[in-house]
């Protein structure tokens, strides 16, 4: 229903009512006013997993800490193969298959991440995508040439778990804030994080210990007790270090 919008009449600037009346005139337009209720907002889309305002980083600064990360990873690789240890999520799953099979961890690892593709490009985009490929593929390629680089003649098996472990969470923060990561639960746990608010080190260290006591089929005991120290030492290390919203470039 229209009705007119009310305009009352004042003295003009020199005192004259008619004059005000002709500048009311002039000015005041009857304006439709409708009781029906507003049309309700469409709901927001949701917030893409990366906010496309902040700055990137360049493709040098990418392509460092790719190269940086995968090397602090594939050193913790080494060290944990060394003495018979292994870790969480994909690369887990490629020690146990690895230990009871001996077919080579760094072609495990590739072919187990194959499917983890898919998931990231749907929920992630390209750029995550490809830029994970290229890590998963990278660090497959340096597990597969260590044994050529370097050799370690001693090592604690406790050492090694926490060194591994903090290598690993560094590695993994070094590709997280560059929109890479290496593959599987990694991927999970940061989609979890950004669509639900779940911890993405929390996230990951509850699936890093399932993989990890699932290796006791393979596995000795005391090996399994050192690579859970290692989930989480790596995954304590990531909880405390990649905090939502903390950091505005990514």
């Amino acid at each position: 229903m229209a009705k007119p919008s009310r305009c009352v009449a004042r003295p003009g600037p020199h005192g004259g009512r008619a004059q005000g009346l002709h500048e009311l005139r002039a000015s005041c337009k009857t304006q439709p006013m409708s009781d029906a209720p507003a049309p309700e907002a469409k709901p927001a889309a949701p917030a893409p997993y990366f906010d496309p305002s902040i700055h990137a980083h360049s493709l040098f600064e990418d392509a460092q800490a790719i190269f940086t990360g995968v090397l602090f990873v594939s050193l913790a690789l080494i060290l944990f193969a060394q003495v018979g240890l292994l870790t969480g999520g994909t690369a887990g799953a490629a020690f146990v298959l690895h230990y009871a099979t001996g077919i080579s961890l760094g072609k495990l690892f590739f072919i187990i991440n194959i499917p983890f593709y898919w998931f990231a490009w749907q929920r992630m985009g390209r750029e995550f995508t490809l830029k994970t490929f290229i890590a998963i593929a990278w660090l497959s390629a340096l597990t597969e040439w260590s044994p050529k680089l370097f050799a370690i003649e001693r090592l604690h098996p406790a050492y090694a778990a926490v060194l591994g472990g903090l290598l690993l969470g560094s590695g993994c923060l070094f590709l997280a804030r560059h929109r890479a990561s290496l593959g599987g639960a990694t991927i999970v746990s940061l989609y979890l994080q950004h669509a639900k608010g779940w911890r993405a080190g929390k996230v990951q260290m509850g699936i890093d210990c399932v993989i990890v006591l699932c290796a006791l089929t393979v596995v000795d005991p005391t090996r399994v007790a050192y690579s859970v120290l290692a989930a989480v030492v790596m995954n304590l290390f990531i909880a405390v270090n990649h905090k939502p919203g903390r950091y505005a470039v990514l």
